[in-house]
């Protein structure tokens, strides 16, 4: 667009906004709220490359079918080979069906927009990114946690194929303190690996997820006396190694901490003094709203049963390798915005960012619950 500046000279208008300097003059700036919606959800989420994960299309669930060992026999000279007497291997199926869509939305009142700044959308953006992501994480780490104490579906008599596992932290009963003990939870951490082998899980892939004071428990002794001292990966260094993005290894699982693992009832922390169900963390302060948020019973607002809040009051952790659990995607992280009329009419833009995805357990035998506080294995559910 053509101006003319005080000595009569035509200049152009730069739209920062536009494409090639044609069409809407706010084009790229939308592309760059997707993006930043992207990011926000990207970063605040670690479950969904640990697991399972496939795209539906056309449909509400989808069916993963799990084939069950068989035997070997020698061959009789002469007789037909039609497969074993036995009818083995046994065959089951697991349906994982889709949640209802789970939105974040905010409306941007175009002048609150024009007298801040334009980074006002890629803030709100972030939000929603953030917002979502914290709700799939939490979903498929309850449902990592409902296949640890699952049996397998593969029941054919002298096939039953390996169930889930839950290994107690420590040996108290009436405090959950031990679920910040480094000793017990290395130690922990070696049964379930032992575990797994012995329920032939493949090695690749496994991880395990912690409350983020148990994660810094297990790496504070970097000085040579702790017991981080020989479990820190000497690769990772600087900022990498307080990441919590999986900086070293115990028994070949890799370590990620999470605000959103189910944590004594909790979503990622609980304060309060020692006790069966709490393990002794004195609130900082000013912790704000959605910390130690409670969890809620799932059970009753969503399509998958993802337990309720009381199945959690002792549950400190999560080992698992990708097949223990999956996540069915309809509609993937997106991103919609009003305008046109719309925008005309309310003098501003709604933001969505949506997805439908639902996640359930696949193979129990690949999932570990850590439990703290009692001896009595938390029940199963679903």
């Amino acid at each position: 667009m053509a101006h003319q500046n005080s000595s009569g000279t035509a200049t152009s208008l730069t739209r920062q906004g536009q494409s090639n300097s044609t069409g809407d003059v706010r084009a790229l700036y939308l592309k760059l709220f997707s993006g930043e919606m992207f990011k926000g959800f990207q970063r605040n989420t670690i479950a969904r490359d640990l697991v399972t994960k496939r795209t539906l299309k056309n449909g509400k669930s989808l069916q993963f079918i799990y084939t069950g060992r068989t035997t070997s026999e020698y061959h009789t000279p002469g007789q037909s080979i039609l497969g074993n007497s036995d009818n083995a291997p046994p065959v089951a199926e697991k349906t994982i069906t889709v949640d209802d869509l789970l939105i974040s939305s905010a409306f941007v009142y175009e002048l609150d927009e024009t007298l801040s700044h334009y980074d006002l959308r890629g803030e709100i953006s972030k939000k929603i990114g953030y917002a979502l992501a914290e709700n799939y994480d939490r979903k498929i780490f309850r449902a990592i946690t409902k296949a640890a104490r699952k049996a397998s579906p593969v029941t054919k008599t002298n096939y039953v194929e390996p169930g889930g596992t839950q290994i107690q932290v420590g040996t108290a009963t009436n405090s959950g303190a031990e679920a910040y003990d480094p000793d017990k939870l290395v130690t922990a951490f070696y049964d379930a690996a032992a575990a797994l082998d012995e329920k032939g899980v493949s090695t690749e892939g496994r991880v395990g997820v912690l409350n983020p004071r148990q994660y810094y428990a297990l790496i504070k002794g970097l000085d040579g006396s702790g017991i981080g001292a020989y479990l820190v990966n000497r690769d990772e260094q600087g900022d990498a190694l307080q990441s919590g993005k999986g900086v070293f290894e115990i028994a070949g699982i890799k370590i990620y901490k999470s605000m959103n693992i189910p944590f004594f009832g909790k979503f990622g922390t609980k304060y309060g003094t020692a006790s069966a169900t709490a393990p002794g963390t004195t609130d900082p302060g000013n912790t704000g709203s959605f910390v130690g948020d409670a969890m809620g019973d799932e059970h009753n607002v969503t399509v998958n049963d993802y337990g309720q809040e009381a199945k959690f009051n002792n549950t400190c952790g999560l080992i698992f390798q990708k097949e223990a659990a999956g996540v069915v995607e309809a509609i993937g992280p997106q991103v919609q915005v009003t305008s046109g009329d719309v925008s005309v009419i309310y003098q501003g833009d709604v933001i969505l960012g949506r997805l439908a995805m639902g996640a359930d357990y696949l193979n129990p035998a690949a999932a570990v619950e850590l439990f703290c506080g009692t001896a009595t294995k938390p029940a199963a559910f679903g």
